[in-house]
């Protein structure tokens, strides 16, 4: 028998409420994306769950699981607007955005005390949290195989220490509780991290269901990916998960607010160079390499920040502006070729 939810227990708000016209009014069905498949989706809602077909003109890569739609029968008529959408630069040379996951209040940040643990990644998810308005929260798997979980916890709050942190296993019965600030009724989480950092672990001792792990590589920790596709999970303690696969590679598109959220204190600070755009390198009267020369900051954020800034910029392009690039490029090698091949000839 098919489970059931209210509105409410899905996460239904009065913000997607107000979206509805009056006609869509009791004659449209609410629901809410569960799983994405290549030409259909899954949903569910009050009568339980159901498969649906996206109207023409929608592609499925257009819809991101935790989104809220309207459907009548087997059609999917529209999506509402979202209130927070997690996306990524998708995979490859183009310029397109690939869908995360939607409607998010909190974002699980998910590594492990051992050689998994990288600051660098972890500035990036929280970067993309604060881009999408996604709470972040760092939690630290394998915390009962380290020798001292307190100095990961340290290293992890270090990142930012305006995040939550949180050492657990992944296999111990009061993890939910432990978590249970952001896994109430109605809430959604999304879990993010490498393969091999006891994701998939988590997910199922938080929905209380059990699926296959992969072994972990012991030289550097790493495991292969278990969780292939993103779903629309029930938490036992009453609100939603959204698992994720292990990413490889998070590249950042248009999250430069988040970018300036995460490193605040460097905008700030960045501000108050006697030139407005100076880049930090030979300026006179830069406020970023004196605090670095004073020991007031750690040489190593500069560079970190500066290269997710610049992949930002990079990766926000449209892809007219990728293409005006990449022709620009073309032509600049065109011509060196040329004038090579001239100079060759001349002599």
């Amino acid at each position: 028998m098919t489970a059931t939810f209210t509105l409410a227990e899905l996460g239904w708000a009065p913000d997607f409420m107000r979206q509805l016209e009056l006609a869509e009014v009791g004659a449209a069905t609410p629901c809410r994306i569960s799983a994405v498949h290549r030409s259909r989706v899954d949903a569910l809602g009050e009568t339980g769950s159901t498969s649906l077909i996206p109207p023409s003109g929608l592609s499925t890569a257009e819809i991101a699981v935790g989104d809220w739609a309207l459907s009548d029968g087997p059609r999917l008529l529209r999506l509402l607007d979202r209130r927070t959408c997690l996306a990524r630069r998708a995979a490859g040379t183009g310029a397109g955005r690939q869908l995360i996951a939607a409607n998010v209040d909190t974002l699980f940040v998910v590594t492990s005390c051992n050689a998994d643990f990288n600051p660098a990644r972890l500035e990036r998810y929280l970067a993309l949290a604060m881009g999408a308005g996604v709470v972040p929260v760092i939690l630290l798997t394998k915390a009962d195989l380290s020798e001292d979980p307190e100095n990961w916890r340290e290293r992890a709050a270090a990142v930012d220490p305006g995040v939550a942190v949180r050492t657990l296993d992944a296999l111990a019965s009061d993890v939910g509780k432990s978590l249970e600030q952001w896994c109430r009724p109605g809430q959604t989480v999304a879990l993010v991290g490498s393969s091999g950092v006891g994701k998939t672990t988590l997910a199922n001792t938080l929905v209380g269901a059990a699926r296959s792990t992969a072994p972990i590589r012991e030289n550097d920790a790493k495991g292969r990916h278990t969780t292939s596709a993103r779903h629309l999970l029930p938490m036992t303690g009453g609100g939603w998960l959204i698992d994720t696969p292990g990413m490889r590679e998070l590249r950042l598109t248009d999250d430069d607010e988040g970018i300036a959220a995460l490193f605040d204190d460097l905008d700030a600070l960045a501000r108050t160079c006697r030139f407005n755009d100076c880049s930090h390198q030979t300026e006179p009267g830069c406020a970023i390499r004196a605090a670095v020369a004073e020991g007031r900051i750690d040489p190593d954020r500069i560079l970190r920040w500066e290269k997710l800034r610049r992949e930002d910029r990079y990766n926000s392009e449209t892809l007219a502006e990728a293409h005006s690039r990449d022709r620009g490029f073309g032509r600049m090698v065109r011509a060196a070729t040329r004038d090579k091949a001239k100079l060759r000839r001349d002599r």
